[in-house]
């Protein structure tokens, strides 16, 4: 894991400067050998060949990092940070199905009853982590909102969606009345198709989209949730049922339907959505995301952790879908680290190029935010960069890539 390292590069304040290094990876155009960006008043004005762009900004100062590489800062499009004092849930063994973990989650949060000090404290420190390693963006999904009390200690953008849950009829109706009182600068979200009842849903979408807030939702993460959506029937009616959660008055898809089509049906699918795991879809799933412009976050190491298997990224990216990444919570990811996840995807998935995958932790995280400054670095956009030191100077664009897969020994935002 790559170390915040603040005695290895020098800082400076300069409004106008050229950074120059070995490589530039600028993730929306190939690699460039000796590379430079010129920035202005926090804005990229050219970024290339270091030559060319010493050239159109002949005054500007050089700041050279000598043995780094030079990449958009890092965005991870999914965290659960109120979980984060629960971490010992996410090095257990992956458990006998989905709806058993949440079992789990519920037992292990109601033994903790933690305060909002313990939470915040856990919380904090996974914050701290993930902007060591060069995380610019994080996206956090939170039950209370209470995680928002973090933005101050984060350099960067942290992004708390509050989630709303609830399956019941009676349920639904009392979340839609506590809906209309937050405030518009909060966004909203529901859970998942399994948990929240669909005229919630449908409220919390058009509160979103009357917003302009992204609307982030886990989508098939399991086959149980697909089985409950199918049939109404599987481990999750169980669960739901002993728990007084369930009234009957849900409607299956019938056998052919799964969670991309249950959010079609319900006027839930457009460019804002960001649909979080989607390990459980087809091949007519994907071509209905791709057609809705919808956005696609993986979780990885959360999947692998808790046996629910992986995404079809090959069949995603053929569709033209490039996902973002997201780390999930500690209570069921044993590590947090957007450089993992990409790793495990180079594992699961050994046929897709190390550029995309980069792409999909800076660009692909950028897009499903609606953040559009951010992800490349290319002129015009905010000037967000990291440098990335690696063990030597990469002798090719090729190893330059597969090499920061592999994780940096030490990063800086500059």
């Amino acid at each position: 894991m790559p170390q915040l390292r603040s005695d290895c590069f020098s800082r400076f304040s300069s409004a106008h400067c050229i950074r120059r290094a070995p490589w530039l990876l600028p993730v929306s155009s190939p690699p460039v050998a000796d590379g430079g960006i010129a920035v202005q008043a926090g804005i990229i004005a050219a970024a290339g060949p270091f030559r060319e762009v010493r050239r159109s900004w002949p005054g500007a100062q050089v700041i050279d990092h000598p043995d780094c590489v030079l990449l958009p800062g890092l965005i991870n499009a999914h965290a659960h940070l109120e979980l984060s004092h629960l971490s010992q849930l996410g090095r257990q063994p992956a458990p006998p199905s989905f709806p058993a973990w949440i079992e789990r989650l519920l037992a292990a949060r109601s033994q903790a009853a933690a305060d909002e000090a313990t939470i915040l404290q856990a919380a904090r420190q996974v914050l701290a982590a993930q902007q060591a390693e060069g995380v610019v963006v994080l996206a956090d999904i939170s039950n209370s909102g209470l995680t928002s009390q973090l933005a101050a200690d984060y350099s960067g953008r942290l992004l708390v969606f509050k989630e709303y849950l609830g399956l019941r009829a009676d349920s639904a109706t009392a979340a839609l009345l506590r809906l209309q009182q937050e405030s518009e600068e909060q966004p909203c979200t529901g859970h998942a198709p399994y948990s929240t009842h669909p005229a919630l849903l449908r409220g919390l979408k058009a509160r979103a989209n009357r917003l302009g807030h992204v609307f982030p939702i886990h989508t098939a993460e399991s086959f149980a949730e697909i089985e409950l959506l199918r049939t109404g029937g599987g481990p999750f009616r169980a669960f739901l049922t002993e728990r007084g959660l369930w009234d009957g008055a849900f409607q299956p898809l019938g056998k052919t339907g799964g969670a991309v089509h249950y959010l079609r049906q319900h006027g839930l699918l457009d460019s804002r959505t960001l649909c979080v795991h989607c390990v459980h879809i087809d091949a007519e799933e994907i071509a209905l995301l791709a057609e809705s412009g919808a956005k696609v976050c993986l979780c990885p190491g959360s999947n692998r952790s808790l046996g629910v298997g992986a995404a079809p990224l090959a069949s995603l990216l053929r569709h033209g879908i490039l996902p973002a990444i997201g780390t999930d919570s500690l209570a069921s990811n044993p590590e947090l680290s957007v450089w993992r996840e990409l790793r495990l995807l180079a594992e699961e998935q050994p046929g897709v190029p190390p550029n995309i995958l980069l792409a999909m932790a800076t660009l692909g995280g950028a897009a499903a935010l609606g953040l559009n400054k951010l992800g490349s670095l290319e002129t015009g956009k905010e000037a967000v960069i990291l440098a990335a030191r690696l063990e030597r100077v990469p002798a090719s664009a090729a190893a330059a890539q597969e090499e920061m897969l592999l994780g940096p020994s030490a990063v800086q935002r500059l």
